[in-house]
């Protein structure tokens, strides 16, 4: 199961107690003040783990409490701070606050720990306030109270090519022909119910990550369909490949339609590089595959079927990516 967006409850530990304590020793009848330090809480720590795609672990674990500081003892001893809650997330997951709406961070890089929610400090002991003027403190500080949030995590994948099509348009046929990636395939509408990612080499060393994002229909920036399901996920894309069914009444239409649910979304959508791509041209006769039918609507056209210009695509998403990657890294 796909999940790509979860509420949970965080807490932070509180800090331990500092202790009041005095030495009690043979032939010490007045010993100083002993008393330790309580131990900071633990804090909620969130990690990027790049083995991980979705967020289902968090459906059914909906509290994510860090542990408490023990209070600090006699003998100058320190109470132990507590454990922290680590949270796995996997790329691409963006932390909110439920009750702002605030953006909190965007985890992007594998390895990356951000502490979300820092532990209450651990209060000082009674042997932190002796003086020459107050050799018998009676003062011990309380632990501090941890931090308490209820957190919206959103994941949004994070890939080279994204598929933008309408449902069956051939977008998981087309991924499973370009890469090692096994998408769910049938000849009904929405098929894909949730993103699949392959591998596409397209040369010796390099290589991209390709999308098949489930399909888009009229209306899904108003949640129509799949609605955000989808256009949630192609906001992270470098490159757009507009998928296109020849075999559809009206083509022209079809891309019209894709290009105005992204506008809606996010004119920056349509900002992105991108090709548009004619799919199942095998269903037209030879003589019409590159003909004037096609001009002025896609930059070039394939059959997943039969091969015929897979090449080609892959060789001119390749060099989009390529190019984008230095542009980002310049930047």
């Amino acid at each position: 199961m796909f999940v790509d967006r979860v509420k949970v409850y965080a807490r932070s530990g509180n800090g331990g107690n500092g202790c009041r304590s005095f030495r009690r020793e043979k032939y010490v009848p007045r010993g100083g003040p002993n008393g330790g330090d309580g131990g900071d809480g633990g804090d909620v720590v969130f990690t990027v783990d790049p083995g991980l795609s979705t967020l289902l672990d968090y459906r059914y674990q909906q509290h994510l409490k860090a542990r408490n500081g023990q209070h600090g003892m006699g003998k100058n001893k320190a109470g132990k701070r507590g454990q922290d809650a680590t949270v796995r997330v996997p790329p691409g997951t963006l932390i909110k606050d439920v009750e702002t709406g605030e953006i909190l961070v965007d985890l992007t890089t594998p390895g990356e720990q951000v502490i979300v929610l820092t532990g209450g400090k651990g209060g000082k002991g009674n042997a932190r306030y002796a003086s020459p003027t107050n050799q018998a403190p009676q003062r011990a500080d309380p632990g501090g109270l941890g931090e308490e949030r209820r957190l919206e995590l959103e994941l949004k994948l994070i890939a080279d090519v994204g598929l933008v099509g309408h449902p069956n348009a051939g977008k998981s046929t087309l991924l499973s022909r370009v890469s090692a990636a096994h998408p769910k395939i049938a000849d009904y509408p929405f098929t894909t119910l949730q993103p699949n990612l392959g591998i596409v080499k397209f040369n010796d060393y390099s290589s991209f990550v390709m999308a098949d994002l489930p399909g888009l229909i009229e209306g899904a920036h108003e949640g129509k369909g799949l609605g955000y399901q989808f256009l949630r996920h192609i906001e992270r894309t470098r490159i757009l490949l507009f998928l296109i069914d020849i075999s559809s009444p009206i083509p022209k239409a079809d891309l019209e339609t894709l290009q105005s649910e992204l506008a809606h979304f996010s004119p920056v959508l349509l900002q992105k590089p991108h090709l548009i791509v004619a799919s199942k041209i095998d269903l037209l006769p030879p003589e019409e595959r590159h003909g004037p039918f096609l001009e002025g609507l896609t930059d070039l056209a394939l059959s997943s079927a039969t091969g015929e210009g897979i090449q080609t695509m892959i060789h001119r998403l390749g060099d989009l990516v390529s190019q984008n990657r230095k542009e980002n890294e310049g930047a």
